[in-house]
């Protein structure tokens, strides 16, 4: 068998992008010359790689197995290229990260790092933790940041560092003017302000929080530290959010925390890559500097 590299990129750009039209984009061919050169590709296996749904392509079991072989190689061979160039320096990213990452710890990250690496080229993708997930699985993204837990076998969750979350409200809400330390019964009747689910935060909040108040009065959900930080410091309801988000509304004192020790609000963030992902110079560059840089 005679296969090309172009038609392993084709292959890959049509998994990750569901259609050919929008493959042949990503890999700057017509879209007749990307159709027959995943044809070929099929016909020198002797056999299909994606079920066809009208004009979509999903992979099938066979060509799920094969993505992550064929990303190996093209990236093996791009490093090839680089180092045969003297480009070796060359970096382009595609990371993810989970919101209160992405809004209180990626943007001081990514600065410092493309201080060191100024020739760095790296993009962003912002979603919850389950949002985050799904992309790194479907190779969508070399490496996440994230807050939740992560069970796929396929992924491999690197401990990164800990963060804490804490219950909080405004100064003038009933609990925050209590003149003695907060009890579970007193947070009986709480109105909840929360992260939706699927987010790391929202998981937080499930398995140490909601297990003990069984009848908890979740009064609204949204998809955003900072929107639920402006409702509660307007003085509707409760929350429990990363003490990275909280820092700003404390320091200005539109926000309180309310000491809850009989919960264990810490949690710890993860590097998340695909274990089938090839890890280039770059992609290496960025593990370690996030791996040194946790404050």
């Amino acid at each position: 068998m005679r296969m090309t590299l172009r038609q392993l990129a084709v292959f890959v750009a049509v998994a990750q992008e569901g259609t050919v039209t929008k493959a042949s984009d990503a890999v700057k061919l017509t879209q007749s010359a990307a159709s027959m050169a995943l044809a070929d590709l099929e016909d020198g296996l002797e056999a299909p790689l994606f079920d066809r749904l009208g004009k979509r392509l999903q992979l099938n079991e066979l060509g799920r197995f094969l993505l992550p072989q064929a990303l190996e190689i093209l990236g093996r061979c791009e490093t090839f290229e680089q180092i045969a160039k003297g480009e070796l320096q060359s970096i382009d990213l595609r990371l993810g990260a989970t919101l209160t990452i992405s809004d209180y710890l990626m943007p001081d990250l990514m600065a410092g790092f493309l201080q060191k690496q100024p020739q760095a080229h790296l993009q962003l993708q912002v979603g919850n933790t389950r949002q985050i997930i799904e992309a790194v699985n479907q190779f969508q993204l070399d490496l996440a940041l994230i807050e939740g837990s992560c069970n796929l076998p396929q992924l491999q969750s690197i401990h990164w560092r800990d963060d804490e979350l804490a219950v909080c409200c405004a100064p003038t809400h009933p609990l925050a003017q209590l003149n003695r330390p907060i009890t579970q019964q007193d947070l009986n009747d709480a109105e909840w302000i929360l992260r939706e689910e699927g987010s790391g935060t929202r998981e937080v909040f499930d398995n140490a929080i909601l297990k003990n108040l069984s009848n908890a009065n979740i009064r609204l959900t949204l998809g955003h530290n900072e929107a639920i930080l402006k409702i509660v410091s307007g003085g509707l309801g409760i929350s429990c959010i990363s003490k990275l988000a909280l820092r700003p509304m404390l320091n200005s004192g539109q926000l309180v925390i309310l000491e809850t020790p009989f919960w264990e609000l810490k949690r710890p963030l993860y590097m998340l890559i695909h274990r089938h992902k090839y890890q280039g110079p770059g992609l290496k560059a960025f593990m370690s500097f996030c791996e040194n840089h946790v404050n």
